[in-house]
């Protein structure tokens, strides 16, 4: 994944920061306990296809 993409990428919703979790593929949002998935190295900044963090997740 491109790391200077993702270092201007924020949360659509918030706009705040966001985390890139390499492992899952992920962008994660915590204030939002939002996140968005990469497919083929490109982020789906869509709310209809982020997955709610869990509890665990948001700490």
């Amino acid at each position: 994944m491109d790391k200077k993409l993702f270092e201007i990428l924020v949360c659509p919703l918030c706009k705040g920061d966001i985390k890139v979790d390499q492992d899952k593929k992920e962008l994660i949002c915590r204030p939002c306990g939002l996140a968005y998935p990469v497919r083929d190295e490109i982020p789906v900044m869509l709310e209809s296809e982020a997955r709610t963090l869990t509890t665990d997740e948001r700490l």
